[in-house]
């Protein structure tokens, strides 16, 4: 197949091309009724529904299914499918299609709240496991083998295991020892790789699940790929997986009114991943590793490298080296027009570019701005080490629903009652049914004084936490 064909975003054109008269939804008719509203006019062009010529993506058999089996086809799977409702509805279909009430899950506990929301949506029986921790980096990484071996040991009936690779950083882990073991005891794999879309673009990167042998893998191609927000993949590739069960579930769980636009924008960056060629690679590498030492250069801030060189290039992770925590920093960056992934108490995330050859990009401006900035250096750092759990857990069955609100430092082995996500990265910190520990309080209470942002815990700036007042071990 040529990767170089983008048929969703042809057929759109040409519907556009023909001037066509909308006596269908959507409501601002090409765009009509908004003409003097700026940046919409264009995109709202090719923003129509299911017509003639372009296709219908719960039961594609044109443009769309064309487009997705070359998606299929450049990440080598036997299906995938284009997802408008982000990443998140892919790890909810996968799960639901894979897992029954009572089945016994392995969960990477530093996973997307997403997959905790599969969870609790086929009722199935989750067990946590522990991430490694990166002491240099202060945060979380993957899962071990021997994790996962200790805990087959313990749950012999695990029906799947659903891990995150990479981690948020960019961190990846030995992915490959995992699947050759859960498929050596017949249990399918189902990866979040929200952040490695790209990781088909050659050797620079780290290989993708789906390289690996993963059963079912979700990507977010809006985040490293030119493809619009909420726009995601997912691939099948599973003896173990049904891929009409997959179909079905999201069916249920996709929109029944998907954006044009956004799919077009999904067969327009599989194109661009398609055909990355070698002489991309080399040139986003030099452009890449130029723009590292350039930041090298910076007194306040450390370039982090990752641990065995096990990671992904595109993620970059500043770590403060002045008085500024990783959040003040990530405020700093902005007033100078610098906008960042993310920040957390020491460390600030950049996202690079997919860059192919001959692509600018204003890097020398970023560094303008960034060396404008005066900040003393700190040899001292802070923590940012937030995220200690056990290496294999369960969450407890509540035996009362009554809840009571306590001090934070108050909360030690109580049963938390709210689920605490600091976003981003949407890493739940704690989940509804999880045991406090001496080390959550001391992470929480650190992540509440560095000036972190919560989905949850709508008492956290008072200093509080919801938990139960009864537990069943």
């Amino acid at each position: 197949m040529n990767q170089f064909d983008t048929p969703l975003f042809e057929a759109l054109k040409k519907h556009n091309e023909e001037k066509s008269i909308s006596l269908h939804v959507p409501g601002h008719k090409n765009g009509l009724l908004l003409q003097s509203t700026p940046f919409f006019q264009d995109i709202l062009n090719i923003d129509v529904t299911e017509l003639t010529n372009l296709d219908d993506l719960h039961s594609p058999e044109g443009a769309i299914l064309e487009a997705e089996e070359l998606l299929a086809d450049a990440y080598k799977v036997e299906r995938s499918f284009f997802l408008v409702n982000g990443s998140t509805v892919g790890n909810l279909a996968m799960m639901m299609a894979t897992l029954k009430k009572g089945d016994i899950a392995f969960i990477q506990r530093n996973c997307h709240k997403s997959v905790l929301n599969g969870i609790e949506l086929t009722e199935a029986q989750p067990v946590l496991l522990g991430p490694e921790q990166h002491e240099d980096w202060g945060v979380a990484g993957g899962v071990s083998l021997d994790t996962i071996k200790n805990a087959y040991a313990l749950y012999p009936d695990c029906k799947a295991i659903i891990l995150t690779y990479p981690n948020y950083y960019g961190m990846t882990f030995n992915l490959k020892e995992i699947i050759q073991f859960a498929h050596d005891k017949h249990i399918p794999v189902l990866i979040d790789e929200a952040h490695g879309a790209h990781f088909i673009g050659g050797e620079y990167f780290p290989p993708s699940a789906v390289e690996l042998g993963a059963d079912v893998v979700v990507q977010s191609a809006h985040k490293t790929l030119p493809a619009m927000t909420m726009g995601s993949f997912l691939h099948v590739n599973s003896e173990y997986v049904s891929v009409e069960r997959v179909n079905h579930y999201l069916r249920i769980l996709q929109s029944s009114s998907p954006s044009y636009p956004l799919m077009a924008s999904l067969d327009v960056a599989r194109s661009y991943i398609g055909t990355y060629t070698k002489e991309d690679e080399a040139f986003l590498k030099e452009s890449v590793e130029v723009f590292k030492k350039e930041l090298g250069t910076l007194d306040y801030v450390k370039v982090l490298e990752y641990p065995n060189h096990q990671g992904d290039p595109l993620k970059l992770t500043l770590q403060s080296r002045c008085v500024k925590t990783g959040f003040e920093l990530q405020r700093v960056f902005e007033e100078k027009g610098i906008y960042t992934e993310m920040a957390d108490p020491i460390n600030v995330l950049l996202v690079l570019p997919l860059l192919k050859k001959n692509m600018s990009f204003p890097f020398d401006e970023i560094m303008k701005q960034l060396r404008e900035i005066n900040l003393p250096k700190q040899e001292t750092k802070g923590t940012s080490d937030y995220f200690h759990k056990e290496k294999i857990s369960i969450l407890h069955k509540l035996h009362s629903n009554r809840e009571v609100s306590v001090p934070i430092e108050d909360t030690e082995n109580d049963i938390c009652a709210e689920t605490i996500i600091p976003y981003p990265p949407g890493i739940p910190l704690l989940l509804k049914g999880e045991m406090i520990t001496k080390e959550d309080v001391k992470g929480l209470i650190h992540l509440v004084n560095s000036g972190a942002r919560f989905q949850g815990g709508a008492l956290l700036t008072e200093g509080k936490l919801n938990v139960f007042t009864q537990k069943e071990i």
